[in-house]
């Protein structure tokens, strides 16, 4: 039996990611895990303290693995040296695909790192570093969940603020497509877990709109929205080239995972490496454009056996292949920890 400290934070049932994702997975596997919230330790002692705190806490569990999922500059990179003396350290990564500076930082400390990207693997050699899982995002199936309930909405998308989302949010209503929006910055506010898991369920359409950079004109000087909106986007975009640490890409998100497991369709930006996970067009549909977004949200609205095929194999495939179970066996397998 393996046991694990995951240091993570928050670390709180139904609002926490790492929570959901992580812990709950990882016990169902059958490993001992000693969750550390590195956040309530910081507020109480302090950086420096909550290392320490850390530290003294693989002396005394003496784990097989310490599972670390930095945030920024949390963890102390001599303490994490001290740690690897203990156990073997990973280092669990969102978004390395654009934090490159961090990520490859951070490669040289912990005894393993993970890549989401595609094309992660490549890129971290080619930057010296070998010691680099592939394994992109999923989802935890006992979380989001087919509950077979009918549809009640057309078009929902449910996310975070940002302009381009906006933008594709008020081309869908100028050609009168009834599309409805939760998550931070919207008006109506965000969903708690359950509730959005309802949505995914009873949604026609969920959609997921890319949040990169976009050098579409029509967005840059989109008329008639608030002046926030139009500097935020002109600012991305300049900045994408003064800045390494500017999301100028796609990546796939759990949200891909997420819906698919709810047994909703999913009409989704398109991505580098999707194709490898999903069959575009038979497991998910993609848009293009924002013209294209507004044509196929037309076409699947009035297909309604096609669209339901596509979230059935969607569906099916993402409990084959794509759970958060199955991603950290196979890491433990790579570790030889399994």
């Amino acid at each position: 039996m393996i046991k694990v400290i995951l240091a993570a934070s928050p670390l709180k049932p139904a609002i926490s990611y790492d929570y959901s994702n992580l812990l709950k997975p990882l016990e169902k596997l059958g490993c001992v895990v000693v969750p550390f919230d590195f956040g309530i330790s910081v507020s109480v002692l302090g950086r420096e303290g909550m290392n320490q705190e850390l530290l003294a806490l693989v002396q005394r569990e003496q784990p097989e693995l310490v599972i670390f999922v930095p945030h920024t500059d949390q963890f102390l990179p001599e303490i994490v040296d001290e740690i690897n003396q203990h156990a073997i350290t990973l280092g669990y990564f969102y978004d390395d695909m654009w934090r490159i500076q961090y990520s490859r930082f951070w490669a040289q400390h912990f005894t393993f790192v993970t890549t989401s990207d595609i094309n992660g693997l490549q890129k971290f050699r080619d930057a010296g570093y070998t010691n680099v899982i592939y394994s992109p995002f999923a989802c935890n199936p006992d979380v989001y969940r087919n509950e077979d309930l009918p549809k009640i909405y057309d078009v929902t998308f449910v996310g975070q603020f940002h302009p381009i989302r906006e933008w594709y949010i008020n081309y869908l209503k100028k050609a009168e497509i009834n599309v409805l929006v939760w998550g931070v910055g919207w008006p109506r506010g965000m969903l708690n877990l359950e509730d959005m898991v309802r949505v995914f369920n009873q949604s026609r359409i969920n959609l997921n709109l890319s949040n990169s950079v976009s050098w579409d004109i029509r967005y840059l000087i989109a008329p008639f929205r608030h002046v926030r909106s139009t500097f935020r986007a002109w600012r991305q975009a300049i900045h994408s080239f003064t800045r390494a640490d500017v999301k100028t890409v796609e990546s796939v998100k759990g949200r891909h995972f997420e819906i698919n497991a709810c047994g909703g369709f999913q009409l989704s930006y398109y991505v580098e490496g999707l194709e490898r996970l999903y069959a575009i067009g038979d497991d998910i549909a993609v848009y293009a454009s924002a013209d294209d977004l507004v044509e196929k949200t037309r076409y699947y609205l009035k297909h309604a056996s096609e669209r339901e095929s596509i979230a059935q194999s969607g569906y099916e495939r993402t409990l084959h292949n794509h759970t958060m179970k199955k991603r950290l066996q196979d890491i433990l397998t790579h570790m030889e920890l399994d």
